[in-house]
């Protein structure tokens, strides 16, 4: 393997240039060079075309950042959500709720690719197997840094989950604001979306009243 490919994406590269070591602290930024340099002439055309100058100082190394940061911000594309559960699942007749509560999100909204940030709250009843509690950030993670809509987001995580760990039942509840609405349009800045979607077990209310009970609880 080549010395700059990470381990575990073949297509993600270390870069030198923007690397500097602080204090001991080395920052590490992957990508595809090859999407890079497709990505910069497009970026360059769109600084002209709003009307900027791309060749003064400010701007010169604009469309490298933005070509990178967007690759970034869709990285999810490159991520199997199943397979990455499927790493770290483990036999146990644990048949308890399992609640991994304010997972932070950030996304792309398809319709006019401004963010939209939120916590997502998941939970499934194990049905024979359980699942390192890390897999499920990385799952929600993995289809967040997509360009997406938040019912659609709500939706993946909960068929991942369902399809690959086979529990009695899963909860997923996403609340967000989106930029979209703060920064243009309606410009409501305070404005929270709340999607939500349920399976098996969660389909009673008992069992779904106690799922939004702990992630509206404080338990600290």
């Amino acid at each position: 393997m080549n010395k700059n490919q990470h381990p575990e994406h073949d297509h993600t590269y270390y870069d030198p240039d923007d690397s500097n070591n602080i204090g001991g602290y080395e920052r590490i930024e992957q990508y595809n060079p090859e999407r890079i340099e497709k990505l910069m002439p497009h970026y360059k055309d769109i600084l002209g075309l709003i009307g900027e100058d791309p060749e003064r100082e400010g701007l010169l190394d604009t469309p490298k950042r933005v070509a990178k940061a967007m690759q970034y911000l869709t990285h999810g594309y490159d991520l199997d959500p199943e397979k990455i559960l499927k790493s770290a699942m483990f036999q146990e007749e644990y048949k308890q709720m399992v609640v991994v509560k304010d997972i932070e999100i950030y996304s792309l909204c398809e319709h006019h690719m401004i963010p939209f940030i939120g916590k997502a709250h998941v939970a499934y009843i194990p049905n024979g197997y359980i699942v390192g509690l890390s897999k499920i950030p990385r799952v929600v993670d993995a289809y967040a840094r997509r360009l997406q809509v938040q019912e659609r987001l709500t939706m993946q995580i909960k068929e991942a989950i369902q399809n690959t760990l086979k529990p009695l039942g899963v909860a997923v509840v996403i609340e967000a604001r989106h930029l979209c609405m703060a920064m243009r349009g309606i410009q409501k800045q305070n404005s929270v979306t709340t999607t939500s979607d349920f399976t098996g077990a969660f389909t009673i209310d008992k069992t779904r009243q106690e799922f939004l009970h702990l992630i509206d609880a404080d338990l600290s």
